[in-house]
């Protein structure tokens, strides 16, 4: 090989490399400082060996490093960001308003409601999709990305998934009675390679399976009992699925639930089940090479409007 050839190439693997991680970032329990942060949403970045996180309350997203943050991705337009996914050299971001952030207004207020895409090496913006579509309030809250770029959105405030394809295009993927709730409805997402959905509702605890090839013929998973409170989801490489739950706005327990399926995710079992959880207001799950973490960001004094806090906690799932 030419040493004209050698060179970008050497170049390119400096910047594909993962950086080593941190003997804090490989710790089971990690405590984060940040100010007023209030993350609801993590992921893992493969590129940095490092997790990034979501703000509720600053609308950015921040990578963690020995226990603090710096910013890799804000805007005007995110308020509050909320469910994370990396794929490939691209970072989805969900942002809203549920009047919790620094900068929401009356104007914004479940109203503010979209997704986002940056890229990951450069935190730099690609496209914004707006997702306040039709009429009542409305809240992005989580994202699930197929094989081919699609995302797929829930809204905690509406009755619908939203579809964004590849190029930024919004449409909605299905509408039903079934998926608005008074409080908190779909939550947690995660796209299966069979072609389908899974779905949290967060204040009944159902799970729906939402076939894409014919979104409208969506059904329950029967569970053995609801995961009342679900939030934060993760289809795990064993074919299992991961369930937070808390209690911040339902009755549910603060615990993360293991389910499995053995008929395509007509029905499922739980194998494990974590609860009460070490920390009190657990919302999602990352996975990471090292095993899955829980986020708790610390909500309820946000959610409860008695402060904020400038700490959050990242526990390692056994």
């Amino acid at each position: 090989m030419s040493m004209r050839l050698l060179i970008p190439l050497v170049v390119a693997l400096s910047v594909v490399t993962a950086a080593p991680a941190s003997a804090h970032q490989r710790s089971d329990v990690i405590t984060g400082h940040s100010a007023e942060l209030h993350p609801e949403g993590v992921t893992w970045d493969p590129v940095r060996n490092a997790f990034l996180l979501g703000s509720v309350r600053h609308g950015t997203v921040e990578v963690l490093r020995d226990g603090v943050t710096r910013t890799l991705a804000a805007d005007p337009r995110m308020i509050s960001t909320f469910g994370l996914h990396v794929a490939g050299t691209k970072l989805y971001v969900t942002y809203a308003d549920m009047g919790l952030a620094r900068r929401s207004t009356p104007d914004t207020t479940f109203k503010s409601s979209g997704l986002a895409v940056f890229d990951l090496f450069t935190g730099k913006a690609k496209r914004f999709t707006d997702l306040a579509i039709g009429d009542g309030p409305h809240a992005a809250n989580d994202v699930a990305v197929d094989w081919y770029g699609n995302a797929y959105v829930t809204d905690i405030a509406s009755d619908a998934i939203y579809k964004v394809d590849s190029r930024g295009n919004a449409s909605v993927l299905v509408r039903d009675p079934r998926f608005k709730s008074p409080s908190i409805g779909l939550n947690g997402i995660a796209w299966h390679p069979a072609g389908y959905l899974l779905v949290g509702r967060y204040d009944t605890g159902t799970v729906f399976r939402v076939p894409l090839t014919n979104p409208a013929a969506f059904t329950e998973v029967a569970l053995e009992r609801p995961v009342v409170g679900a939030d934060g989801v993760d289809l795990r490489p064993d074919g299992s699925l991961a369930v937070v739950t808390n209690n911040l706005g339902s009755p549910g327990e603060n615990g993360v639930t293991v389910l499995r399926s053995r008929d395509n995710w007509r029905s499922a079992r739980v194998t494990d089940h974590v609860a009460p959880w070490a920390d009190n207001e657990p919302t999602t799950i990352a996975r990471t090479p090292r095993g899955s973490y829980v986020l708790d960001g610390d909500l309820g004094k946000l959610l409860s409007g008695t402060g904020t806090s400038d700490t959050f906690t990242l526990r390692k799932l056994r």
